[in-house]
């Protein structure tokens, strides 16, 4: 009976000597777990009206959680007010970073100074936010978009019309708006270095609208007598207005008119495809979406440490208040001659997507 006791008596000790040494060492593999479960990343679009923002979604959720974070998406259709409402709501809902995408880059400072207040950094996407703070920027170089713009409007003036003579349109996006600003400002400088070119219309418009910049290109096009050779849009969705209005005049016809936008919706590659529209710029949204994830998310779990001790690679861009670190992702012309090679062997969209209309009318 003695040997009996304090045989069970060991053995207790032992199985409570091993219970406390799974207590010590195992859950530092299940606290790290439970950490990037408990990692939270608000993640707001201005709109989904143009097809590639359910790129940058999908994308931007895939590379996230397969990191370890839980993401909170919301869009803004375009809308200042509804933007704040979600930036409060995400803050609420216990958010540890903020990637966002703001409708209004002139005073969008103000939602960052918001999140800033409860002790949550920014990353700010694709459009660079003025004069006010921010303490990352993942972007696209819109400038580089408007030159390689201005660039294919050179070729097709050489090759279509012979000489660098002619009118020209500048359809823009969101007033005020530091992306368009951009990507107009690298299409201008293409124009003023070519005394013959004539820049006769340069016009903004509200929510980046389509339906607006159909309006803008009928009224031109009567001020004009129809004798408007190129248009330079800020995105796809723009170029999509300006060709609805060419083709009630039968001139959405890359023989008659130069289109070029940026964004490259599937709709608007297979304009290009048709014939209606020389040029659209592919902004590659795995690299965009994927780095922001990626930023975010070291960020979020350092969040005392100073950025350039957790990011490495990036440059100081001034936003006109501050220097902001930024990473800048690529951008690719896109025209008849190399859709196979671009936007079809890089995966953004099938030949089946491209040319299946062009193949089922022929």
């Amino acid at each position: 009976m003695k040997r009996k006791k304090i045989f069970l008596a060991i053995m207790t000790a032992f199985l409570t000597l091993f219970a406390i040494s799974l207590m010590t060492f195992l859950p530092l593999g299940g606290a790290r777990k439970a950490e990037a479960q408990d990692l939270k990343i608000g993640f707001i679009l201005k709109t989904m009206q143009e097809a590639r923002y359910q790129i940058d979604k999908s994308l931007f959720i895939a590379k996230a959680e397969a990191l370890g974070a839980q993401v909170i998406f919301d869009s803004s259709s375009n809308n200042e007010l509804t933007q704040l409402r979600q930036v409060e709501k995400m803050l609420e809902e216990g958010i540890q970073l903020l990637v966002l995408q703001p409708v209004n880059t002139g005073t969008a400072g103000n939602l960052v100074r918001l999140a800033h207040e409860k002790g949550i950094k920014v990353v700010g996407y694709d459009s660079m936010l003025q004069d006010g703070p921010l303490d990352f920027m993942v972007m696209q170089d819109s400038w580089a978009v408007g030159k390689l713009q201005g660039q294919a409007m050179l070729e097709w003036f050489k090759q279509k019309k012979g000489k660098l003579e002619g009118k020209i349109a500048l359809i823009m996006g969101q007033p005020q708006d530091s992306n368009a600003a951009a990507m107009s400002s690298g299409a201008i400088e293409i124009i003023k270095k070519n005394p013959g070119l004539e820049l006769v219309a340069q016009r903004s418009h509200l929510d980046w609208s389509p339906d607006l910049a159909r309006e803008t290109t009928e009224t031109l096009l009567v001020k004009f007598n129809n004798k408007i050779d190129a248009f330079i849009c800020n995105n796809s969705g723009l170029a999509s207005g300006v060709i609805a209005a060419l083709a009630l005049e039968g001139l959405a016809d890359t023989d008659k008119v130069f289109v070029a936008g940026s964004d490259a919706d599937l709709r608007n590659i297979i304009y290009i495809v048709q014939g209606k529209q020389t040029a659209d710029i592919w902004k590659k949204i795995k690299p965009l979406a994927y780095k922001a994830a990626e930023v975010a998310i070291s960020l979020a779990k350092k969040p005392d440490k100073a950025v350039k001790d957790v990011v490495k690679d990036f440059k100081m861009i001034n936003n006109g208040f501050m220097d902001v670190p930024t990473i800048i992702t690529p951008v690719v012309l896109v025209t008849k001659d190399n859709i196979d090679n671009t936007v079809i062997e890089g995966g953004f969209f099938t030949k089946e997507q491209v040319y299946g209309q062009l193949i089922s009318e022929n």
